[in-house]
């Protein structure tokens, strides 16, 4: 080997040589009687006359086929720090300089500092090679780094990555660290990748040593190293630090690790706190793949080895301890009891030792982590389960589910591959499928089906692995449905893990029976619930509400339910995985008690009548001085609701508990501007076959219609319903409802230019109102009235109407109607130039708008603060009040009346007039409103100034 080197006169000139070298100016071959080594063929000479190799410096915006990493890194840094604090500062200051000084010279990209090394990229394998042997040649010299000797290892790997915010990510990457950690202090390794890309053109000096296949950390493929030789670096070195070098019996992965780098960092933390780390989870989420990556990560701080120890084959919890010591190597012996040899085995050992499904034997598995952690100080021990061992001293560490993109977002496929979830299925969906990409036109299937397993790793996995035989369209449809759908033929795989239908049965098998009944009737909630739901919907005799509480805690320490707690508010909500909560529902149907098609009826009926009765209540309560909390507590439940009105429409007789819920929402649907969805649900309880009586129910649904169809700006269509629910009212006799119908018939009126009509209707609605004594229904009449008024321009009329209408709905306190009528009122002070008045009028509907977020609220304040900042001459206000409004439209569906048009015309010109003005902050659809109403509020007490 000493001949490989043999010859060649110190390091000085041989990185001049490397900077002149041609690409293929050296034909280097495997020497013969030199088995493994690179080295250059003795027969080939330099030409004198060769020019220099141009080199143009790596971009990151370029294409990655051919990027080489190199890492470096200190060896031993941690105790120089501890022993030479002052000296190991300055020595790192010159080693950072000797280190970018490398880079630079050989045309890398230095992408990062990594806490004592470095992490550099460069767009040929030799100019990564002759960088870091500049790096090892300064360095070797302790004079360069302040007389404190530094040795460094380095690590140099070639592939393809994705580029982005300045930095490389992807496989090869992580491969490329991992080649660096298992070097030793002074060595210089290479993965096979650059290998070949160097080994023809080695300047004469240099050779490579093969040091054969080396298992990295990552426990995927093992990768064949070589071996930097060139002097003064020193040639042998002890074995390489890779899993080998340490006792394992880590199982070799058939695929990378995914989504869950990050984890690991904190994992490791973890473990330095606590000897006993539990990763809590659900079926599939990747407790044991994170363990045994964690393991493999740990090599090098346990000397006596990493030992995992897999439970779900043992049914038998007096073979917990057998199973261990057949990983450990243990027999049993005459007289001695199995567990005195494991407390023997491990008393002096520092070991980590992983079981692995813990579930099915808790008791067993506590009993056993509980003996090994007093027998031995220097053991950690690891568990998975879906739920806690329940030993003293145990840290629970609750796995989550991989980041997965909302296919609303219509993300690109750049953006998609943020989420760990959508990297994990583009990479199993490449392995079946050489010719798969994620691009335009699969983009929004493939985040539909992540959305849809949940960001479940083993979901993800089994749906992957059917993108060769089933179209990704196909897939996210038939995934709305089933998740059976999700399943693999692969014999290697556990029975259990082959569809995530078994993965689950795996846990529900191992609940009490009122634990099944409860988890089955949890499946009803749609988008999670809160304990006081869970008590009201699921219990009955045999499950007493009593006992829901105790139960409920039960299935989340199984890990079957999850429990979110809002920061801040240290609220409760409760939920169910998409796929958990579709094989509770499939339980829940098979129930003796459930009815075809329908579930189980008794449940949803009380799902239905329970979120009705919470519908009624914030009707009841929004609109008086803190309707922003009702509203928000819908919000929470809007899932909920959804699923409480289908189920109405499904189970018999119960349309009009539907129809009822879509009454009890309609202000929560013209506060939050989901007009169109409201509308949709009140056609489907109208269109009912339940609900064609001629009766006050549909007369009212009618009703309903017409109201929201107005304010969507389908005057037509409201005035047909309006119509024809008065002809119900008329004909059943219920003349108190006749002006409750006849101001929405009104505007409809007015929205189709139809003014004469219109001003009848409204009168006689005003008329009504007061003959019945119904103050909140006249003050709406009143405000339309005067709205009409306005838009005749007669603002004299329109004045002292509004003023009633602000003064009744201040006495019933009644915050909306007041924001409401201040808009109204100051565009009325505004157009008449009273411009104080007006600032006025808008601070106080300001401040209700932004208590209540009633988006109907928000749009009428944007409108008049627009109007008032041209009025000032408050150009950017102007534009940036504008530009919310329009998005405050298209995000709700709202469209304004004639008036508000008419009163925002004047203004539009006169801005247009102004010319081009940049808005004051941003003015964009993703500026959030309640960002623009906050700085309205500060700007307002000034904009005159």
């Amino acid at each position: 080997m000493e001949g490989c080197v043999e010859g060649v006169a110190g390091m000085g000139g041989i990185v001049e040589r490397l900077t002149g070298w041609l690409s293929g100016a050296a034909r280097c071959t495997r020497a013969a009687g030199s088995t493994g080594l690179w080295q250059d063929n003795p027969g080939h000479r330099r030409s004198s006359g060769r020019r220099p190799r141009k080199r143009t410096p790596l971009r990151l915006s370029e294409p990655s086929a051919a990027v080489t990493f190199l890492f470096t890194d200190i060896e031993g840094s941690t105790r120089l720090w501890e022993q030479h604090t002052d000296r190991m500062r300055q020595a790192l200051a010159l080693h950072d300089e000797l280190a970018r000084s490398a880079v630079r010279r050989f045309g890398g990209h230095l992408v990062k500092s990594t806490g004592d090394g470095i992490h550099a990229a460069f767009g040929d394998a030799l100019d990564a090679l002759s960088a870091a042997l500049q790096l090892q040649q300064a360095l070797a010299d302790p004079a360069a780094t302040g007389g404190l000797a530094l040795v460094v290892r380095c690590g140099l790997h070639a592939g393809g990555v994705e580029a982005r915010d300045n930095d490389y990510f992807g496989p090869e990457v992580n491969r490329a660290a991992r080649i660096m950690s298992v070097a030793h202090g002074g060595q210089v390794l290479l993965s096979q990748a650059v290998a070949d890309a160097v080994a023809a053109r080695l300047p004469p000096g240099l050779a490579l040593r093969d040091l054969g296949a080396a298992r990295l950390r990552d426990l995927s493929r093992p990768e064949r190293l070589w071996q930097l030789l060139a002097p003064p670096l020193r040639v042998d070195f002890p074995a390489l630090r890779s899993l080998g070098a340490t006792p394992n019996n880590l199982p070799q992965q058939l695929n990378r690790f995914i989504g869950r780098e990050a984890v690991l960092p904190e994992l490791r933390g973890w473990l330095g706190r606590h000897r006993l780390v539990t990763l809590l989870g659900t079926g599939g989420i990747g407790k044991s793949r994170l363990a045994v990556q964690l393991g493999a990560e740990l090599l090098d701080e346990q000397p006596d080895g990493v030992w995992f120890v897999e439970l779900a084959p043992v049914t038998d919890a007096q073979r917990v301890p057998q199973a261990l010591a057949s990983v450990l190597g243990l027999k049993e012996t005459p007289g001695q009891p199995l567990d005195d040899a494991l407390d023997a085995f491990v008393r002096e050992r520092r070991a980590l030792i992983i079981l692995d499904n813990c579930e099915h034997l808790l008791a067993a598995s506590a009993a056993l982590a509980k003996r090994l952690l007093r027998a031995s100080p220097g053991l950690q021990l690891m568990a998975t389960s879906r739920e806690p061992l329940r030993v003293a001293g145990e840290a629970v560490y609750p796995v989550p589910v991989l980041s997965a993109p909302d296919p609303a977002a219509r993300s690109s496929p750049e953006q998609l591959m943020q989420h760990a979830a959508v990297q994990l299925f583009a990479d199993r969906a490449s392995a079946v499928q050489p010719q798969f990409r994620l691009g335009a036109a699969n983009a929004a299937a493939v985040a539909q089906i992540c959305h849809r397993l949940d960001g479940i790793p083993l979901a993800i996995e089994l749906a992957a692995a059917r993108a060769r035989s089933l179209p990704l369209d196909v897939m996210a449809r038939r995934l709305v449905d089933s998740f059976r759908l999700v399943t693999t033929t692969d014999e290697t795989v556990a029975p259990r893990q082959r569809t995530l239908h078994r993965l689950i049965d795996w846990s529900h098998d191992l609940l009490a029976s009122d634990e099944q009944r409860l988890f089955h009737r949890l499946s009803v909630f749609a988008g999670g619930w809160t304990l006081e739901s869970a008590e009201a919907v699921c219990a009955d005799d045999p499950l007493d509400a009593e006992g829901v509480v105790d139960l409920l805690a039960q299935l989340v320490d199984k890990s079957l339910v999850v429990l979110d707690v809002e920061q801040g508010t240290g609220q409760a909500r409760y939920r169910l995985l998409e796929t958990v909560r579709q094989y509770a529902a499939e339980k829940l149907a098979a129930e003796p008690d459930a009815e075809p098609g329908g579930g189980d009826s008794p449940t949803r009926q009380r799902h239905l009548r329970y979120f009705l009765d919470l519908a009624e209540q914030a009707r009841a309560q929004g609109n008086g001085p803190d309707p922003a909390a009702w509203l928000l507590r819908l919000d929470a439940e809007r899932d909920n609701l959804l699923a409480a009105h289908a189920a109405g429409l499904a189970l018999a007789g119960g349309a009009p508990l539907a129809l009822q819920l879509s009454f009890a929402l309609r202000n929560y649907w013209l506060n939050r501007g989901l007009l169109s969805m409201g509308l949709d649900l009140l056609q489907r309880a109208l269109d009912h076959g339940e609900l064609q009586a001629r009766d006050a129910q549909r007369a009212r649904g009618l009703f309903e219609a017409g109201h929201l169809s107005n304010f969507l700006g389908r005057h037509a269509l409201a005035r047909s319903a309006l119509q024809e629910s008065l002809s119900i009212i008329q004909a059943v006799g219920d003349l108190a409802r006749v002006a409750v119908v006849l101001q929405p018939l009104g505007v409809a009126h007015a929205g189709l230019g139809d003014l004469d009509q219109a001003l009848a209707c409204l009168e006689a609605a005003v008329s009504a109102a007061r003959q019945i004594d119904r103050p909140d229904q006249l003050s709406a009449s009143l405000v339309a009235l005067g709205h009409l008024h306005q838009r005749r321009q007669a603002l004299d009329a329109a004045e002292p109407l509004y003023r009633e209408a602000l003064a009744i709905a201040r006495a019933g306190d009644d915050a909306v109607a007041v924001s409401t009528t201040l808009v109204n009122l100051g565009m009325v002070a505004l157009v008449r130039g009273q411009h104080p008045q007006s600032q006025a009028l808008l601070a106080e509907a300001l401040g209700i708008a932004r208590r209540s977020g009633a988006m109907m609220l928000v749009l009428g304040v944007l409108d008049l603060g627009f109007g008032l900042a041209v009025a000032l001459e408050q150009w950017s206000w102007a534009e940036r009040l504008r530009a919310a409004a329009q998005a405050c439209c298209r995000r709700s569906g709202f469209q304004r009346d004639a008036v508000d048009d008419a009163f925002l015309q004047p203004w539009l010109v006169r801005l247009q007039q102004a010319g081009p003005i940049a808005p004051a902050g941003r003015a964009d659809d993703d500026e959030p409103v309640e960002a623009v109403l906050e700085a309205l509020a500060e700007v307002l007490p000034g904009l005159q100034d």
